[in-house]
């Protein structure tokens, strides 16, 4: 068992990497702390994609010295899909962070909690 997990290593720290991210998104009521869970999450996705589409021995898919083996080349597609992943992930992390200083600025707190009863006053107020 411990022999298999040395072996996969990139795997089992793409996985802690999630679970950090997640409790951290879970347990947190703070809104940056929040974004901040969220992001470890990305990264361990990314990770776990990058380590899946790496093949030991086997050279990244540009054709040198006239050979067309596939055999000889990783597989293109996992790196275009972390790549694509990372952009969207922080254009989706400057859009948080966009309506976390709104909130802020309206609420003068980051804490959901207090963001929620403060917006329920608002409403009653109405």
């Amino acid at each position: 068992m411990i022999q298999h997990l040395l072996s996969n290593y990139e795997e089992a720290a793409a996985v802690i990497l999630f679970g950090i991210g997640f409790t951290t998104l879970l347990f947190h009521r703070n809104l940056i702390k929040k974004l901040i869970g969220m992001n470890i999450m990305d990264t361990g996705v990314f990770l776990l994609l990058a380590s899946m589409g790496y093949i030991r021995g086997r050279k990244a898919p540009i054709v040198e010295n006239g050979v067309t083996d596939p055999a000889a080349y990783i597989n293109p597609v996992p790196a275009g899909l972390v790549l694509t992943g990372i952009v969207v992930s922080v254009s989706v992390t400057a859009v948080m962070l966009a309506l976390t200083v709104r909130l802020y600025k309206r609420y003068h707190t980051l804490d959901l909690d207090e963001i929620y009863v403060l917006s329920k006053h608002e409403k009653e107020d109405r």
